[in-house]
């Protein structure tokens, strides 16, 4: 049987092909590709130099530093950007709802972009380009937060997508509140006030919880610009957007219709610009602070986090406002005293302007005087008869010539005829009219200091720290003239001398050597000497030929030792440093004389009490501890607190003591008896050197020591009738009745060892029998200070005769003659 088979088969199988070289696979790789190349580009161009959000968690915006008075008053901020930092729940419900009407309706509801308001932004961006106009932002609270605070306002399509990116981020590491805190905090809202309420200062001078609606949709409106809206030059401007502002709270349901209807009837009610209403406050005193903490912290936050302009510095100063006041205008009112009669000494500078610009001009030159009821104008018009005045305020007045016709100094002119348009003058009212004024040339500097604690209360470096920023308390460098002169007899009282020793006041002269010949000194006034006086007359009357003689006997290097040890100066050891040759500022002189005052103690004088940052924490001094009991109402019974002293013993405690004892003289009996009248214990030393250039008066309490000196700023003489004694005390006399008022009369606190012996004035030998009395003060028999076993003695011969007398029958007992101790215990003691 046959069998059929089936032909074979001519059909092979394909091989199939390799996945990647599908069409599909192709695509979704270069698509892949397409995808990283888009991912690294974006991520170079966009997300590389993103700054990290966490930084918001801990960002601490510019803050000014805030300076308080000795009693805690506000007197001073330094600050570049005005600012107060707030919390969230400080802000006013209201307030923020209006900001969130005029910049970020949906904010509660986003989260970090507004794609409605982007795509617009979007849009309106490709219209205007090319035109070099900005497009509108269309960028959210959030997204402004992130361009403020972490990668600037750069006008470009970058900067909106890193916004963008950055909102997000913000979303998820801040809350709500948070965000809004940040931005209106840190927000720019014009005339140098950042955040809303500085804000609220600047236009309004109100806090923030005072603002009324209306005043807060126009702080709300400012963001989006505010020299566009500025209520001065475009009041309508700011009035049409703060109605858009009030019209978008009411659709948003934000306001009622009361509230809006309200609103809308409220005038703006800005303020003008001004400077902070405690600008002047201290004057030169919070100027010399401003540059003790810059030298110390810095300037901007590069230097660190405690920066003057940015660290939101807390500084406790030691400034008695009172005391400043009386300070500065005792010696602003001896410099115009001393000035007077000379003619008029000029405008205080000269500026270009027309009719329409010289208020600006005047505003910029930032010229300002607060001296009595002087003011700063600038001249702007003048015919034959007046001159037209223009005031910072905007409003002007009339200088008639009659009023301005005294001599122009160095000139036979008279004053109105040398008056310029442009020329900034100071004036002061005459009834409707204005009288033309004269800026004194001379000037000067004058400190207040506390002695138990070197606090400087007061300090005035000039007439006026507007028309010159030169402090002549700290920065002039002067010749002390006879002011000196304590410093160089506590140097020989060191040396073993007492104030009863006595010295010759007569022809010294020495032999300077090297072909230089002799030089011989003289009294002031060119008199001979006196011959031989004790230490303390030399003193009390200022006599240079018993200071040289009493320097050279010790030796220079003693008295520039001592000089350099109370900090007045570091002098080579030359006979004419004992007469105030060296160079010092008053504010050392001051120093100086509180480390008598305080029997010996003392250190550097301070401005400051404390400094805290801005969380509180006291970072200067170091190591400071608060004294929690020192400020208790009444007596607690525990041991008395004792608060941290920064002052050491600087020099002897019983030389101090000596020396104040002595220059009490000089108020009593001296070159200063114009205070004597003043009926309380005062030490204080008189200063006319060489010209005279400069005339010096220092001295004080145990509660306050002051210190003065005046002379021009390029020392020429000042007239031979100019001393201490006529010209420096009577300035210090006229602070001294109102600074001294109500404060109880203390005497000063003699040192451990010191003992009161009375003596001879004259002779300085010791008085037995008779005792002082307190009503002239001249006396024969003085109280005089010693160091224990240096006071006179009267010797004594021993009699024979004496020793082997009978005893005389018991009769009436003879009163004891008095001693010292029963007249220190009637005088209350001597302390």
């Amino acid at each position: 049987m046959a069998v059929e088979t089936s032909p074979p088969s001519d059909t092979r199988e394909r091989p199939r092909r390799p996945l990647w070289r599908r069409w599909w696979v192709k695509l979704l790789a270069v698509l892949a590709l397409l995808a990283a190349v888009g991912a690294g580009v974006f991520w170079f161009v966009f997300i590389r130099d993103l700054p990290s959000v966490d930084a918001l968690k801990a960002y601490e915006p510019p803050l000014p530093t805030h300076v308080r008075g000795i009693d805690g008053t506000p007197i001073q901020s330094y600050a570049r950007e005005r600012r107060v930092e707030l919390s969230y729940s400080e802000y006013p419900p209201l307030l923020v709802r209006a900001f969130l009407a005029a910049e970020d309706k949906t904010f509660f509801e986003h989260g970090g972009v507004d794609y409605p308001g982007l795509a617009g932004a979007v849009v309106d961006y490709a219209q205007k380009w090319g035109t070099g106009r900005r497009a509108r932002g269309g960028s959210t609270i959030t997204q402004q937060v992130a361009k403020n605070l972490l990668i600037g306002d750069a006008y470009s399509p970058t900067r909106k997508v890193k916004e963008a990116i950055l909102a997000y981020k913000i979303e998820d590491t801040l809350t709500k509140p948070q965000i809004l805190e940040l931005y209106l905090n840190q927000i720019a809202l014009g005339r140098n006030a950042f955040g809303v309420e500085a804000a609220a200062h600047a236009y309004f001078d109100k806090e923030l919880n005072e603002l009324s609606l209306g005043q807060m949709a126009y702080l709300a409106l400012l963001p989006k610009g505010p020299a566009n809206y500025d209520p001065v030059r475009h009041p309508d401007r700011a009035l049409a957007r703060r109605a858009y502002v009030l019209r978008e709270m009411l659709a948003n349901n934000f306001i009622t219709r009361a509230q809006f209807d309200a609103a809308m009837a409220e005038p703006l009610g800005t303020v003008l610009r001004r400077t902070p209403k405690y600008a002047q406050v201290g004057g030169y005193f919070v100027e010399e602070l401003r540059r003790q903490l810059i030298k110390r912290y810095g300037e901007k936050a590069e230097s660190g986090p405690n920066s003057v302009y940015e660290g939101g510095l807390w500084v406790r100063s030691s400034l008695d406002t009172r005391l400043q006041d009386l300070a500065a205008e005792a010696l602003r009112d001896g410099l115009v005293r001393f000035d007077g009669g000379r003619g008029w000494s000029g405008p205080i500078r000269h500026e270009d302007i027309d009719d329409s610009n010289w208020h600006q001009v005047l505003l910029n030159t930032n010229v300002g005087l607060d001296y009595r009821d002087w003011r700063a104008g600038i001249v702007t018009a003048k015919d034959s008869g007046e001159a037209t005045i223009g005031f910072a305020n905007g409003r002007t007045g009339i200088l008639p010539r009659s009023l301005a016709q005294m001599p122009r100094r160095g000139t036979g002119a008279t004053a109105f005829g040398a008056l310029k348009v442009g020329d900034i003058i100071a004036v002061s009212p005459a009834g409707t009219q204005f009288q033309l004024r004269s800026i004194p040339r001379i000037s000067g500097g004058f400190v207040v200091e506390e002695p138990a604690t070197g606090r400087v209360l007061a300090m005035q470096g000039g007439f006026d720290l507007r028309l010159s920023d030169f402090n002549r308390a700290t920065q002039a460098q002067r010749q002390p003239g006879s002011t000196i002169k304590p410093i160089v007899y506590s140097a020989a009282l060191d040396q073993g001398m007492t104030p009863a020793s006595i010295i010759v006041d007569g022809p010294f002269c020495v032999d300077q050597g090297a072909n230089l010949g002799t030089k011989c000194f003289r009294n002031f006034g060119n008199s001979a000497g006196a011959g031989p006086h004790t230490m303390r007359w030399g003193i009390e009357q200022s006599r240079n030929l018993m200071t040289v003689r009493t320097a050279s006997t010790i030796g220079m290097k003693n008295v520039v030792a001592l000089i350099k040890q109370v900090g007045i100066g570091d002098f080579p050891p030359y006979l004419s440093y004992a007469l105030g040759a060296g160079e010092t500022t008053v504010a050392q002189m001051v120093n100086a004389y509180a480390i008598l005052a305080n029997n010996g103690r003392g250190g550097d004088p301070s401005l400051i009490d404390f400094v805290q940052d801005r969380h509180g924490k006291v970072i200067w001094p170091e190591n400071w501890r608060a004294c929690d009991r020192c400020n208790a109402a009444d007596y607690d019974g525990k041991p008395m607190p004792r608060p941290v002293s920064r002052q050491r013993q600087v020099m002897d405690a019983m030389t101090a003591y000596q020396m104040v004892h002595i220059t009490e003289g000089v108020i009593q009996r001296g070159t200063a008896t114009a205070l004597r009248d003043l009926g309380r214990p005062m030490f204080g030393k008189t200063g006319t050197n060489n010209g005279p250039t400069d005339v010096w008066f220092v001295g004080g309490t145990p509660q306050f020591v002051g210190g003065l000196y005046i002379g021009y700023d390029t020392p020429r003489s000042l007239g031979g009738y100019a001393q201490g004694g006529t010209v420096a005390v009577p300035i210090f006399r006229q602070f001294a009745e109102k600074a001294y008022e109500g404060l109880e009369k203390l005497p000063f606190r003699a040192a451990p060892g010191i003992r009161m012996v009375r003596i001879d004035r004259a002779s300085g030998r010791p008085v037995y029998g008779t005792f002082p009395t307190g009503d002239d003060p001249k006396p024969a028999v003085i109280w005089e200070a010693f160091k224990p076993e240096s006071e006179p003695r009267r010797r004594a011969r021993r009699s024979s005769a004496a020793v082997q007398a009978p005893a005389t029958p018991a009769g009436p007992a003879t009163p004891a003659p008095p001693r010292d101790s029963d007249f220190l215990q009637r005088e209350g003691g001597i302390y």
